[in-house]
């Protein structure tokens, strides 16, 4: 019989090692074709839909909704169009598969990834280019209401012969490693008879519950409540205090933490603020909006082209601090031209766009382009080129209703200008006293790229450009 071709989880770029299994758009059993989507993966970045490079018909899922899957572990098997299979040939195909899952070596892997490229498209992510041909596509069972076909046995039970527990990931080994969980003892309820992290967890659960020591008594009043007494192992061992959730930090929450923490650990950051009378702002693009009302650029627009003005100006806030080629030295790398991100809030977190090449933008054009990416952002559909790379980054926390912070910078970028909300203040001007349109911005800088006069000299060339932005404009 012909061997299915598996298909590694691709590299999903911008240093992602995982991805979780959102939907299979494919079933066991369906015929596929080159480049056609078989799954939906959300990664610490987006949404995306995965391409198979194979065509041929389906033969095993690696995973389940909700699993987070390894980059380079197997996604799916594929047995090649018109390949002739029978039952034990298949069920013995599947515990190969399901052993490799357990501990693939990189080597095996890279190498396989590798061989895939050459043999079907090479098409990682949709839109990311393919080399290799195509292949036929039908169903071969009809799915009714969004419920996938019953699995043949042969294809969902494991191979007798099998002689190691199939686990569907590293992690799902070490949870059991560490709570001494005999991973053979346990029957898995994934594909292929895989064991799940929810089949360890249960395990976990019932360890406890075998081993935990009786209820606490309840606080004064409880009893009455008629609620239970929690646990031993539902306390918090410091405070005392019930624990209420848990919740895993994984996906964008995983790797804001992740940078978050490398920039406030590596780079000696300070900040500079200022108060900004955006009064005359304010009415400029009130009167743009009398005239065009379709068209006129949003308050973030114009402050974005000011940010790129003042960076050309300022180019030492367009760098990045990083090891040299010798890995003795450091040095400041310059870039021509600026990538500028600005930081969005998701439902799946807080996300960093990017704005490719800004400084040859207009006002209208940066704003065509920061919309098109929000949503994008918003829908988790942004690419995982679009939500990176930038060279510096513009805060918009006024939509919060703050005024200020000092925020974190975007590491590897060197600084960060963070954007309050528009306020009616009492202003003095002329010598007089007036209610104005006042904004606060902060600029957070890496003191290794430069010293506070070239930060405050950009921070004031913006705030010069909100006061005065007819003059502003018609020089840019």
């Amino acid at each position: 019989m012909s061997e299915p071709n598996v298909f590694l989880l691709p590299d999903l770029g911008e240093g992602l090692t995982e991805a979780e299994l959102v939907n299979w758009l494919v079933a066991v059993g369906d015929e596929i074709r080159v480049d056609q989507p078989i799954a939906e993966v959300e990664t610490a970045k987006s949404l995306v839909e995965v391409p198979s490079p194979y065509a041929g018909t389906v033969a095993i899922l690696h995973g389940e909704p909700g699993q987070t899957l390894d980059v380079g572990k197997p996604l799916i098997s594929v047995l090649p169009a018109g390949a002739v299979t029978d039952a034990p040939a298949v069920a013995e195909t599947s515990a190969e598969t399901a052993k490799e899952a357990v501990a693939p070596s990189s080597e095996a892997a890279a190498n396989t990834y590798r061989e895939e490229e050459k043999a079907g498209s090479g098409n990682v992510l949709i839109g990311y280019g393919t080399s290799g041909g195509h292949g036929p596509t039908r169903r071969t069972r009809a799915r009714r209401d969004g419920i996938a076909p019953a699995k043949p046995a042969s294809l969902t039970q494991p191979a007798a012969a099998e002689l190691r527990p199939a686990v569907s990931s590293p992690l799902v080994r070490r949870i059991a490693r560490e709570g001494g969980v005999d991973l053979s003892s346990l029957k898995g309820t994934g594909a292929a008879g895989l064991i799940m992290r929810r089949d360890v967890e249960a395990a976990l659960a019932g360890q406890r519950s075998a081993t935990a020591p009786a209820p606490l008594a309840t606080q004064p009043g409880a009893a009455t409540l008629g609620e239970p007494a929690a646990s031993y192992a539902d306390i918090d061992s410091r405070t005392g205090l019930a624990i209420a959730t848990r919740t895993p930090v994984k996906g964008v929450r995983k790797v804001v933490a992740a940078n978050m923490s490398r920039s406030r650990s590596e780079i000696p950051e300070a900040t500079v603020w200022v108060d900004v009378d955006a009064t005359a702002l304010v009415e400029t693009r009130a009167d743009l909006k009398k005239r065009n009302p379709d068209h006129t650029p949003g308050l973030l627009a114009f402050i974005a082209r000011f940010v790129t003005s003042g960076l050309k100006r300022f180019p030492e806030l367009n760098t990045r601090f990083q090891d040299a080629a010798d890995g003795e030295t450091k040095e400041i790398v310059g870039f021509d031209g600026i990538n500028l991100g600005f930081a969005a809030q998701t439902d799946r977190g807080l996300v960093v766009p990017s704005i490719r090449n800004a400084e040859k933008l207009s006002a209208r054009e940066l704003d065509a382009e920061i919309r098109r990416l929000s949503k994008l952002a918003r829908d988790g559909k942004a690419a995982p080129a679009e939500l990176g790379g930038g060279t510096f980054t513009l805060n918009n926390y006024g939509v919060f209703g703050v005024d200020g912070s000092a925020a974190i910078i975007n590491y590897p970028e060197v600084a960060i200008l963070g954007v309050g909300r528009i306020i009616d203040r009492p202003w003095v001007v002329d010598g007089e006293l007036a209610v104005r349109k006042v904004v606060e911005l902060t600029l957070v800088f890496d003191h290794r790229v430069c010293d506070g006069g070239t930060a405050g000299g950009f921070l004031r060339h913006v705030a010069d450009a909100i006061e005065n932005p007819a003059s502003a404009l018609a020089d840019l």
